[in-house]
């Protein structure tokens, strides 16, 4: 899909456009996974969290059942906090109890999909959007929590506060989401 004339529109945004090609937001096959990696990511950096997901892909399985099954001290052993172990349970009792599907969000609004899953312990407003954007392909989640999203803000804009931030992101709407994803090409 070419990337929306509004965003092509956008004289900082367009050289993101020109030098990345057409991204696309697709929607995720396996939500659990993506909440699990979002949870991962909290709080790391790229390289580090990199490491942690690829040690717990590697050595555990990756559903509710599983995680809720697995030693804490081997979920440890791969680097996950007890904080992120107790996280990550947490979500996995949800996807059990609460049917966390795709197809459960797909009538939510963005703002009861995020009530629905900051329900979750461990859950914040920055992981609630990263799953709107990388499992429900959402087109206008603008995530101004994540640090990657406000460093290419201000390296592309010469923005700082999320105030300003988030008025500038307004001029993109509806397609915030995909925004995102050039500005994180950006700092990658």
């Amino acid at each position: 899909m070419k990337p929306p004339e509004k965003l092509r529109e956008d004289e900082k945004l367009r050289p993101l456009i020109e030098e990345h090609g057409e991204l696309e937001l697709e929607a995720s096959e396996n939500p659990f996974e993506r909440m699990v990696t979002s949870i991962v990511n909290q709080q790391l950096s790229t390289q580090s969290a990199e490491a942690i997901r690829s040690r717990l892909f590697d050595n555990f399985e990756i559903s509710p059942e599983a995680l809720l099954d697995a030693d804490k001290e081997e979920l440890a052993d791969v680097g996950l906090s007890r904080q992120k172990i107790d996280y990550i349970r947490s979500a996995a009792r949800h996807f059990i109890e609460d049917d966390l599907s795709v197809e459960k969000f797909s009538n939510m609004s963005d703002e009861e999909v995020i009530d629905e899953l900051t329900d979750i312990h461990g859950v914040g407003d920055w992981t609630a959007k990263m799953f709107m954007i990388s499992v429900l392909a959402r087109e206008d989640v603008f995530p101004v929590e994540d640090l990657g999203i406000r460093r290419a803000m201000e390296e592309v804009y010469g923005l700082e506060s999320r105030g300003e931030m988030r008025e500038k992101a307004e001029d993109w709407r509806p397609y915030r989401g995909l925004a995102s994803r050039y500005l994180w090409r950006a700092v990658d």
